[in-house]
């Protein structure tokens, strides 16, 4: 996979996208990550990407100029790779689990990091997606363009030492990810449920199944709303709100 980041701040991206990881991904050169400062194309000897709005209000608006040439610099480079361009917007469609799976199937990602009050209405014309982390406001996309980066490549093949950790991965199956032990079996009085230690892995597997449903019964209620449930999976979740009205 390509990935191309477009910000005012290319520094922030130093730390994150080269540890970890994404770190070992591009090392391994399974991935390509290349941060571009939309300033240097800027067509004014001042630099300047922002300007007032037309009809006034508060704040700068990113201009349209810097961003188109800059996105045109990346499809002169790469013309052979369809490109997704995603523009990190408080008001775009929230990012979630189902959309870095989507986004870990393409060739070549493109980020807008935008800045100041917000973006010149033309610079959504050049876009294929507009996101949004959350339901809150950031003082800028590169946050946000670095969690969807990192839930985005952790899903490419071999970047995973083992294939069945983001298979298994809270939110990707639709419920939350069941408890996890290792090592001590017993710690400071605590110890790890039998089942887990006893080799049958037909138990183990029921019993992850019916901890996962437990969890997202107790956490998210919602997203058990969203997912289709087997027959044995509805009846587990059944005892399960029993045992809840139990000790309510």
């Amino acid at each position: 996979m390509k990935i191309d980041v477009l910000t005012l701040f290319p520094r922030m991206f130093e730390g994150p996208l080269g540890e970890s990881i994404i770190g070992k991904a591009v090392e391994k050169k399974l991935l390509e990550i290349n941060i571009s400062n939309f300033r240097d194309h800027s067509d004014n000897k001042h630099q300047s990407v922002d300007d007032y709005p037309y009809g006034g209000g508060a704040g700068m608006l990113l201009k349209v100029q810097p961003i188109y040439d800059n996105l045109r610099r990346i499809e002169e480079a790469s013309p052979e790779t369809k490109k997704r361009v995603i523009l990190l917007d408080p008001a775009g469609k929230q990012f979630d689990q189902k959309m870095a799976e989507e986004f870990s199937e393409e060739e070549h990602l493109v980020f807008i990091c935008g800045h100041y009050e917000g973006y010149d209405e033309r610079i959504r014309s050049l876009v294929t997606d507009e996101v949004s982390l959350g339901d809150y406001v950031l003082t800028g996309g590169e946050l946000g363009a670095m969690v969807m980066i990192d839930a985005t490549v952790r899903l490419l093949p071999e970047v995973l030492g083992n294939k069945l950790s983001a298979q298994t991965d809270s939110h990707s199956t639709g419920l939350l990810e069941h408890p996890q032990y290792t090592r001590p079996a017993e710690f400071n009085g605590m110890g790890v449920p039998e089942v887990l230690t006893n080799g049958n892995h037909k138990l183990i597997d029921e019993w992850q199944q019916k901890e996962s449903l437990r969890r997202t019964l107790e956490r998210r209620p919602d997203m058990l709303e969203k997912i289709v449930l087997t027959d044995q999976q509805k009846k587990w979740l059944e005892e399960l709100r029993d045992e809840k009205n139990d000790f309510s």
